[in-house]
């Protein structure tokens, strides 16, 4: 069975390449298509089912951003710009779905509050749900079990967790991504920014063993920042343990949060015990 991460391994080390394929579980039989959504700060993209995904440039050809660093900065625009972009790209979206939405680590209420306003206004969606994208990336690059690190290295964003079977236990982040990359901020810089959030998390006595266990085990890698052989090979170096880089690593949050969405609608019961803007 194929696995879902490569593994980035530090000289004279061994690491175990982690993560199972999903292919061989059987369809999930639903009555209305789920819809999942990540919105970053460079892309938007929408995961309509299996196969079926949208990724296209947000906010192109505007004067002004609509997301910046992870935040909506104007809901209006926004909300334009989603409407233009289903339309322009002819992409039918059910009226009533069930919608999982990423969101940063650490989001405020009120950002999240912003982006539920957006999504409604142009999906409509019977329930909208919302994902730490980094939970949502364990869950695609199907690592999601036992202790584990993420390292979510997007284009305005990098986020850092600690995940302990599937959940979010402690979370670092820092404002500087892939897009910041020029003269002043490196490759080797972007990576030293990740691994600093690392040793901030093992700082924490109570999280000390099991960021331990994490980095033995090895942290997953998603977002822009995972496709750069020059980040993933200076965390190595600084981290001293072997780097999983996902599969997929830039849709990896998308398809965690598109299965996300199949198992709500499969089992409505287990969100309905939790806040009903939380998965």
């Amino acid at each position: 069975m194929p696995h879902l991460v490569t593994a980035i391994r530090p000289p004279a080390r061994t690491g175990m390449l982690i993560g199972r394929s999903h292919g061989s579980r059987p369809p999930v039989t639903v009555d209305a298509a789920p819809i999942a959504v990540d919105l970053g700060s460079s892309l938007l993209r929408i995961w309509l089912g299996p196969g079926r995904t949208l990724s296209v440039p947000l906010g192109h050809g505007l004067r002004s951003p609509v997301v910046r660093r992870g935040r909506i900065v104007d809901g209006p625009a926004c909300v334009s710009e989603l409407r233009r972009i289903l339309r322009d790209h002819r992409t039918p979206v059910p009226v009533g779905a069930l919608v999982v939405a990423c969101r940063p680590v650490l989001a405020a209420p009120a950002e999240q509050e912003a982006t539920s306003r957006v999504l409604t206004a142009v999906l409509a969606p019977s329930r909208l749900l919302f994902l730490d994208s980094v939970r949502a990336g364990a869950i695609g690059a199907g690592a999601a079990a036992g202790t584990l690190l993420v390292a979510d290295i997007g284009a305005q964003l990098t986020e850092v967790a600690l995940l302990e079977d599937g959940r979010v236990v402690a979370a670092r982040r820092a404002e500087v991504g892939t897009r910041d990359l020029n003269h002043a901020t490196t490759a080797a810089m972007l990576a030293d920014t990740t691994s600093r959030l690392v040793r901030e998390l093992r700082q924490d006595a109570t999280l000390r063993p099991l960021v331990r266990d994490a980095l033995a085990r090895g942290p997953i890698v998603i977002g822009d920042g995972a496709t750069r052989p020059d980040v993933t090979a200076r965390l190595v170096a600084t981290l001293g343990a072997t780097v999983h880089r996902a599969a997929s690593p830039r849709t990896a949050a998308l398809t965690g949060a598109g299965m996300a969405a199949i198992s709500a609608l499969r089992h409505p019961h287990d969100t309905q015990r939790r806040p009903e803007r939380s998965a």
